[in-house]
C-alpha cells in the first residue's frame, strides 16, 4: 500500500492520494513490510519513529518524497512572542511541557571523551534566526558584553592553525535559564526583530530515528531534515542522530539534505544496552576498557553481519553539524558510505572532544567509504578501532583541518585512489594499512600505541580473534604521489614516507627478531615492524623511507582542489619527468597479509580487489603513472574528480 502524507491532510483519513494523512508519524505507525509512505511538500515538525521493520532487502518499508516535491522534517519549533528588554536583549518564556519528555536547554553536551567546555557546559538546544544558528553564551553577562563567545579549543598536542576562523560577527547568541516549571531564553539578535523573522528553537533530539532497536530494512529518500538536539555521541554511549537505524540492519538513507544536528547527523551507532558514558560517570577504569566491554557485550547480545549493520548511506548532502556528519560504533559494520557531500562539520568550535569528524567510525568491519567529497571539516574521516576490511577509496578531501586519521587498528585497512589535499593529510596511529594510488599533498604523522591493546577479528566476521598493541609499521605504500607542497610544522610530522624511518625493512625485521632470542613480547615491543613500498613519487619537501630503493624525485609538482558548481576540480602541475614514472601493478595477492591479523586485503565478499579503476572510474593500463588519476600528463591539468551529490529531492 502507498500512504500519502500532506500538511493539508488528517491523521483520521485513510491515507490514499485523495485523503492524505497529516503526519509522517501516523503513516509510520501504520506502514508494514512492502508499504511506501509518500510525503508531499511541507514542513513537518515531528520525530518520526518507525514502528515496524521491513522483512528483507526486497521487502522494505519505504519513506520517500513525492515526485518533484520537497518535504522537510525539523526537530525544531517556530517560536514568537519575544519581548524586548531594556538592555536590548530579547526574552521568551516557555513552559517546560513545551519540550515534551526532555528539555534540550537543560541537557548538557557531556559524556566520555568530551574535553571542553565542561563548566559551564554547552547544551543540546539551539536557537536559529532565518535558518542560521546562534552561539550559546555562558551567562547573561556574556550576552551583554558583545565580546566573542568563549568557545572550545584544539588539544595542546595539535599544532595546526585554525583553518576555519570564527566569524567576526558573534553578537547573535543565546542563553537559557531553566526553572522548575518554565524555561526562559535570552537572546541577542543584532538588529533583527525575532518576531518578524523565522525564529526556531531545537525541541526534539531526532527527526527520523526508531525508539527501539531492531527496526530493520527501512528506506528514507528525498527529504530535507534539520535542527535536531542530538547529544554527544562517543563510542561508549548511546549514539542517536538526527536520522539513523538505532542498532538494526539494512537501512538505505539516500538523496537527502541533512543539516544542523547539534552533534551527530546520521548515526549508524551502538545503543545504550552495551554501556552509556560509564567512564565519565564512574571512572572505575580507563575509558578504552569500557569500550572493549561494549564490544564483548554486543557480541553476547548477538552482534553479527546477519543482525546489525549492512546499511547504505549515499548521495546525501550532510552539512553544518557540531560533531559528525556520520557516526557509528559497530552498527556501521558491513555498510556502504557512497557519494555523499559532507562539509562544515565541527568548525564552529562550540565544544571539543576526541570523537569529532565528518565520518567517525569504530569497528567499521568490511565497510566501504567511496567517492565522497569532504571539505571544511575539523577532521575528514576518522577510522578508530577495528577498521578491519575497511576500504576508503575514490574520496576527495580538501580544506579540512585534517583529512584522514586511522587509529589503533591492525588492518587489513585499504586506502586507495583518494585525493588528500589539505595541509594536514593524515594521522597514522595504526598498523596494517595499505595506501595505494593516492595523491597526498600535506604532512602526515606516524606513531605506535603501546599503552592500550585493541581487538582484531576473524576475517569478515564480528567474532573477536584477539587483542594486541599497535606496534607501528606493517603498512604498504604503493604508487602514491606526495607533492610536499606544505612544510611540516614540527619534526614529528613528515611530508613523505620518511616518517617510517624508525621502522624496519622486510629484510631487517626477521634478523633483528632473531637477535633478540626467545624473549616473546619484549622483542615485538622493541623492534618496529617493516613497511613495504614501491612506485611512489616525491616532490617539494617530501622525502622517501630510507629503505625505498626505487623512489622517484620530481621537481615542481603541486596540486589543489576547488569546488566549482558542485564539482570538485583538481588542478595539478606535473613536471615532464613524471611521464616516465611507472606505477607498480598492485593486487590483493601482492599486498599480502598484516602480520597480526593474518587476513588478506580483499573485498567484503572475499574476492580480490580490482585496483585498475581510478578516482574517476577510468581504468588504468600497464605503465600508468602513480596517483589516483589514470591519465595524468605533464604540465598544468584540470580534472573533475567528483561530480556533485545533488540531493535528488523529490526524485
Amino acid at each position: 500500500m502507498i500512504y500519502h502524507v500532506s500538511p493539508q491532510g488528517s491523521d483520521r483519513a485513510s491515507g490514499d492520494a485523495r485523503h492524505p494523512l497529516r503526519t509522517i508519524s501516523r503513516a509510520a505507525a501504520l506502514a508494514v513490510p512492502g508499504d511506501t509512505v509518500r510525503v508531499h511538500t511541507g514542513v513537518y515538525r515531528e520525530w518520526v519513529k518507525p514502528a515496524c521493520s521491513g522483512l528483507s532487502d526486497t521487502c522494505r518499508i519505504v519513506f520517500e518524497a513525492a515526485p518533484g516535491e520537497h518535504p522537510v522534517i525539523k526537530g525544531s519549533e517556530q517560536v514568537t512572542g519575544w519581548v524586548r528588554e531594556a538592555d536590548g536583549l530579547w526574552r521568551l518564556t516557555l513552559p517546560n511541557s513545551f519540550f515534551g519528555d526532555g528539555n534540550p536547554y537543560d541537557t548538557p553536551i557531556e559524556g566520555d571523551w568530551l574535553l571542553e567546555p565542561t563548566e559551564p557546559p554547552r547544551h543540546t538546544g539551539q536557537v536559529y534566526l532565518n535558518g542560521q544558528p546562534l552561539y550559546e553564551a555562558s551567562s547573561r553577562e556574556e550576552l551583554l558584553s558583545h565580546q566573542p563567545v568563549s568557545l572550545g579549543r584544539k588539544p595542546d598536542w595539535d599544532p595546526r592553525p585554525v583553518l576555519h576562523p570564527h566569524p567576526e560577527e558573534t553578537v547573535r547568541r543565546w542563553f537559557a535559564q531553566v526553572g522548575e516549571h518554565t524555561t526562559t531564553l535570552l537572546a541577542s539578535f543584532g538588529e533583527e526583530n525575532p518576531n518578524e523573522a523565522l525564529t526556531e528553537i531545537n525541541v526534539r533530539p531526532c527527526c527520523f530515528y526508531p525508539e527501539r532497536p531492531g527496526v530493520s530494512y527501512i528506506t528514507v529518500r528525498g527529504f530535507e531534515m534539520a535542527q535536531a538536539a542530538t547529544p554527544w555521541a562517543p563510542p561508549t554511549a548511546n549514539q542517536p542522530g538526527l536520522i539513523g537505524p538505532h542498532w538494526s540492519r539494512g537501512w538505505i538513507i539516500e538523496n537527502n539534505d541533512l543539516h544542523d544536528a547539534k552533534a551527530s547527523c546520521v548515526s549508524l551507532g551502538k545503543d545504550e544496552t552495551t554501556g552509556h558514558n560509564l567512564y565519565s560517570r564512574f571512572g572505575r577504569k580507563p575509558g578504552y576498557e569500557y569500550q572493549m566491554e561494549a564490544v564483548f557485550r554486543a557480541l553476547q547480545a548477538g552482534w553479527s553481519r546477519e543482525t546489525v549493520g549492512g546499511h547504505i548511506v549515499r548521495n546525501n548532502v550532510i552539512h553544518d553539524c557540531g560533531q559528525n556528519a556520520i557516526v557509528g560504533h559497530m552498527g556501521c559494520a558491513f555498510s556502504l558510505i557512497e557519494h555523499n557531500h559532507i562539509y562544515n562539520i565541527a568548525n564552529r568550535y562550540e565544544y571539543f572532544g576526541h570523537e569529532i569528524a565528518g565520518i567517525k567510525f569504530h569497528a567499521a568491519l568490511d565497510t566501504v567509504i567511496r567517492q565522497n567529497c569532504i571539505h571544511d571539516c575539523t577532521l575528514g574521516i576518522w577510522l578508530d578501532w577495528e577498521a578491519q576490511g575497511t576500504r576508503v577509496t575514490g574520496n576527495t578531501l580538501f580544506d579540512n583541518d585534517r583529512d584522514l586519521m586511522v587509529e589503533v587498528t591492525h588492518g587489513p585497512c585499504l586506502v586507495d585512489n583518494n585525493v588528500l589535499a589539505s595541509p594536514y593529510a593524515m594521522d597514522n596511529c595504526a598498523q596494517g594499512t595499505a595506501l595505494v594510488h593516492n595523491l597526498i599533498c600535506g604532512w602526515t604523522r606516524h606513531h605506535r600505541v603501546m599503552e592500550r591493546a585493541t581487538p582484531y577479528h576473524f576475517p569478515h566476521s564480528t567474532q573477536v580473534a584477539g587483542v594486541i598493541f599497535t606496534y607501528g609499521g606493517d603498512d604498504r605504500l604503493y604508487n602514491n604521489l606526495f607533492t610536499g607542497q606544505y612544510m611540516p610544522p614540527e619534526e614529528r610530522f613528515h611530508a613523505g614516507t620518511d616518517g617510517y624511518n624508525a621502522c624496519t625493512t622486510p629484510e631487517e625485521y626477521p634478523l633483528l627478531l632473531a637477535q633478540e632470542g626467545n624473549t616473546d613480547n619484549a622483542k615485538y615491543e622493541k623492534i618496529m615492524q617493516p613497511v613495504y613500498l614501491g612506485g611512489n613519487a616525491y616532490a617539494g619537501c617530501a622525502a622517501p623511507f630510507r629503505g625505498e630503493t626505487d623512489a622517484v624525485r620530481l621537481q615542481g609538482m603541486e596540486a589543489q582542489v576547488t569546488l566549482r558548481e558542485n564539482q570538485a576540480v583538481l588542478r595539478i602541475t606535473l613536471p615532464e619527468q613524471a611521464a616516465s614514472v611507472q606505477a607498480v601493478p598492485v593486487s590483493t595477492g601482492q599486498l599480502g597479509m598484516p602480520r597480526c591479523v593474518e587476513a588478506p586485503y580483499d573485498n567484503p565478499d572475499g574476492t580480490p580487489v580490482d585496483f585498475a579503476p581510478d578516482i574517476t572510474g577510468r581504468r588504468r593500463t600497464d605503465g600508468a603513472v602513480p596517483g589516483p588519476v589514470a591519465e595524468l600528463r605533464s604540465g598544468v591539468q584540470e580534472l573533475v574528480i567528483w561530480q556533485g551529490a545533488g540531493t535528488g529531492l523529490g526524485q
